[in-house]
């Protein structure tokens, strides 16, 4: 399974970020799950206007291929950036997912 996490930044000058959701890499498509809970937590701790950027992107990220996430880990702006996909030696199912999503954004409910 491979992944990417999704992270908005707070601070640039001193690489300070929350992640806010992952990318999950599967066969046959590719998925974007974020957290309602860490973005709650973000517009709290910026701005209004970069707050509604930062949730307009996420809301709206879709991929078509890995090229696609690894332009984006490239060439995201400093409001949200991508880490660079990892592959993990587990199978792409649910229960894995989740893992993956309790361990890298919210440990809380999944949203």
């Amino acid at each position: 399974m491979r992944y990417s996490i999704i992270y908005g930044i707070l601070n640039p000058e001193i690489s300070e970020r929350i992640s806010l959701g992952l990318v999950i890499v599967g066969d046959k498509e590719i998925s974007v799950r974020y957290s309602t809970q860490k973005m709650k937590a973000l517009r709290l701790l910026c701005d209004e206007k970069q707050y509604e950027f930062v949730s307009r992107v996420i809301r709206s990220m879709h991929f078509g291929s890995v090229d696609e996430i690894n332009y984006m880990v490239r060439y995201s702006n400093n409001l949200i950036a991508l880490s660079a996909v990892q592959q993990i030696d587990l199978d792409n199912n649910e229960q894995n997912r989740n893992w993956l999503y309790r361990n890298y954004v919210y440990a809380g409910s999944q949203t």
